[in-house]
């Protein structure tokens, strides 16, 4: 894939003392995120964790018990964040996107035109396709590989075609954040690899602010700069891979004895469960038994 056409320049998306739930039931309680430009931030952590949750309340899709979200704002020049609440749900879609992780296949559409629903926040009402909208739709098919199949129906794609289909209309979309929901779920080796490549060349090359949740511990520990790992709705740790993911902070979390190593070659942390066949293949040698005399 290559990288992707730059956006305006990214703001950052913040969010303090966040609790949402459902009904009664607490899901995140008073957690705080901090998405800056140029920076890729990764939430793991167990399912029923609050992750997903908290990517969706500050992406303004699930309402928050209490806490704020704010957008933007420059200490430097003395401009201050804005309130998401304060922004139509137009002017808001085009600053921040989301890839959730759950969507259907849309029947009678092609590639194209689904990809085609990430310029709705430019587009005015009953107009067509503008040269700036055809621009960035081709831009995000081809970096996404999906050019040879722009023109196929989108609803006869298999699970890990119509991943990228939705990641590409996110693509599309052009804004200064970008948050994915598990975005290599469904897909093959190759595609895993390039879409965590795509999400550093978003941060990197176009300085565009990353909030990412994904399972994948190896995953997160590869492309973030900065992970929150979260149990039981809060964050246990927060910080770069080798402060977070250590062994104690894992078993705390997961529950799931783990080995965590740093590859000399790549400088990538590398995590392996330590299962119950591992043990049972390699058993702990026993202590010399003393002499009773």
């Amino acid at each position: 894939m290559d990288t992707v056409s730059s956006p305006a320049a990214a703001p950052r998306l913040a969010g303090a003392d966040l609790v949402l739930g459902f009904g009664s039931h607490v899901v995140v309680d008073g957690v705080g995120i901090d998405l800056r430009p140029g920076r890729v931030t990764a939430l793991v952590g167990p399912n029923g964790s609050g992750k997903s949750t908290l990517l969706r309340g500050i992406a303004r899709l699930h309402p928050l018990t209490a806490g704020q979200v704010v957008l933007g704002g420059d200490e430097h020049n003395g401009t201050p964040p804005r309130a998401v609440t304060t922004l139509s749900a137009r002017a808001f879609a085009r600053e921040v996107t989301l890839f959730a992780q759950s969507r259907t296949a849309p029947q009678g559409l092609s590639v194209r035109e689904v990809v085609a629903f990430g310029r709705h926040p430019y587009r005015r009402a009953f107009a067509g396709l503008d040269e700036a909208d055809r621009t960035a739709i081709d831009h995000a098919l081809h970096v996404t590989g999906l050019d040879p199949m722009a023109h196929r129906a989108a609803g006869e794609l298999s699970g890990g075609e119509l991943q990228r289909v939705w990641l590409a209309a996110c693509l599309a979309q052009e804004t200064g954040v970008v948050l994915l929901d598990e975005p290599t779920n469904h897909l093959d080796l190759r595609y895993q690899v390039e879409t965590l490549d795509l999400i550093r060349d978003l941060a990197e090359d176009h300085g565009v602010a990353v909030g990412v949740v994904l399972h994948d511990l190896d995953h997160a520990a590869r492309v973030a700069d900065h992970l929150l790992l979260m149990a039981s709705g809060r964050v246990l740790a927060e910080g770069p891979a080798l402060d977070v993911l250590t062994a104690e902070n894992i078993l705390t979390a997961y529950g799931v004895r783990v080995e965590v190593s740093l590859d000399e070659r790549t400088h990538h942390l590398r995590i392996d469960p330590v299962s119950r066949h591992v043990l049972r293949s390699n058993p702990a040698p026993e202590s010399p038994r003393k002499d009773p005399s």
